[in-house]
This record gives structure tokens, C-alpha cells and sequence, in this order.
């Protein structure tokens, strides 16, 4: 059975490290967190490491003095994280032995290409990390939940499993394979396969409000399951940039 690929996340931005950490790890990545260089030594002393993603500026000891201290005495990947223009430090990071770089605003699908590539370069199998993303194609994450498609089971945050109705788990299935996608009464019906719709039928909507209870936060306030006035309900899967776009984030350090 294959190791779990260890990645740790540098960055002085909270915020930040949870988003990369969340999006690699429904990706079957196991990730650690580091707010500077006292908390990635202390990983890499007490975990093995396969790839550091690694932000340049930060206060105190900053990504270039981290990276050197990381080949000097590791082996483990480095990718480096730099605002966009800052040619001279992509520059050193690369002299200092850096595996790769990613300018900001970082793409998380381009985040996880290079991660992917830098780990087949340094010899990680790659069978470890297709199984890992096929297996997360099966996770979908609903606000703090997780919905196995597999299983056709919902779990919130601690692993527990959150009863689910069959017309729910059907809702929930539609929802995740037309994410940011406006769906009417009718089409969420015919999706959950409910032969039964009337016309102007509003089951839908209390189905709707039970799932709410469950995997929002705030029921009152949906974030997850948006309503569209005049139109129907939206999935939106969580917001990583003001723009809404789920596969991009703002600027980082």
C-alpha cells in the first residue's frame, strides 16, 4: 500500500494555508500547516516531508533563507510562491534548488499540476497520487460536510455521519455535478428522480431547507446552496476569490 504524500504549506496568512490545505487535501494529499520556519522545523523534524510549498515574503525568515535551510539539510520538493514580477527572487529560489514556482494570484488547478509534477519528478509514484485525486472525485465538500458519492453517505467535519433521506443524497449528487450552475425546481426534480412533480410543485423547497440545516452554517444565511430569485437554486462550492471563481484565490503574503 502506498505511503500518504506529505505536503507543508509556509505562509504567514492563516486564511491562505487553509484554502491550499483544504483544496490538497479533497485530493487526497496530506498537508500541514506552517505559519514560518520555527513550525516547519519542527514538521520536518518530527514527520517525513515530500513537497513544501513554500511563500517568499514573510516576516522574520523568509522563503529564500527557508529553502536554503530545506535543500541543505533535505531532500523534499520545493515549490516556491512569489508575487507575480518578482524576477530576482524566482531567480535565487531556483539557484538555492527550488523544484518549481508559482507566481500570484495562485490557480489551485495549476497548483495542483505543478504539485503533481514536481512529485513525479522527485520519484513519487504516481499511481499514489492518480488513486488520491480519483478518490477525491467521489468527496464532494458541502460547506463543513463532505458528501461520499460512493457510499452515498454525508459527514460533517468530525467524520460523523449525518442522516441522509434518499431524495437528499439525490439533491445533494445534482448539486455537485453542476456546481455555479443555476438550477430550476423542475430540473432539481427530474435530477432527484421524483416521477411525482406537479407543476409549481414546492416540495423542492423544504427538501432544500433540510439539507440547508445540515450543511450550512447558518441556515437562515445559505451560503452553500444559494437561492436564485425567479430561477432556482444554486451550489456554490466555497469562494476563494471575489469573483467567486472556486478555483483561484487572491493574491497571497
Amino acid at each position: 500500500m502506498n505511503k500518504e504524500t506529505h505536503i507543508v504549506v509556509v505562509d504567514d496568512e492563516p486564511e491562505i494555508r487553509e484554502m491550499i490545505r483544504e483544496y490538497l487535501e479533497l485530493r487526497g494529499f496530506a498537508v500541514s500547516e506552517a505559519e514560518g520556519g520555527e513550525a516547519l522545523r519542527r514538521i520536518v523534524g518530527e514527520r517525513a516531508v515530500d513537497l513544501v510549498l513554500l511563500d517568499i515574503n514573510m516576516p522574520g525568515e523568509d522563503g529564500l533563507s527557508l529553502a536554503r535551510y530545506l535543500r541543505e539539510s533535505t531532500s523534499v520538493g520545493i515549490m516556491m510562491l512569489t508575487a507575480a514580477g518578482e524576477v530576482v527572487d524566482r531567480v535565487i529560489g531556483l539557484e538555492i534548488g527550488a523544484d518549481d514556482y508559482l507566481a500570484k494570484p495562485v490557480d489551485l488547478r495549476e497548483l495542483l499540476a505543478r504539485v503533481k509534477a514536481v512529485l513525479r519528478r522527485l520519484g513519487i509514484q504516481e499511481q499514489m497520487v492518480a488513486d488520491a485525486t480519483a478518490q477525491a472525485m467521489n468527496e464532494i465538500q458541502f460547506g463543513t460536510c463532505r458528501l461520499d458519492l460512493d457510499a452515498h453517505k454525508l459527514f460533517d467535519a468530525a467524520g460523523v455521519e449525518v442522516p441522509l433521506t434518499s431524495m437528499e443524497f439525490d439533491l445533494l449528487k445534482a448539486f455537485a455535478e453542476h456546481p455555479n450552475r443555476v438550477l430550476s425546481r423542475h430540473q432539481l426534480l427530474d435530477m432527484a428522480h421524483n416521477r411525482g412533480w406537479e407543476p409549481f410543485d414546492r416540495s423542492i423547497d423544504i427538501r432544500i431547507a433540510r439539507i440547508r440545516r445540515k450543511v450550512e452554517a447558518d441556515a437562515s444565511k445559505p451560503q452553500v446552496i444559494k437561492t436564485i430569485r425567479g430561477a432556482g437554486y444554486m451550489y456554490a462550492p466555497r469562494a476563494i476569490s471575489e469573483r467567486a471563481e472556486p478555483t483561484r484565490i487572491d493574491p497571497l503574503g
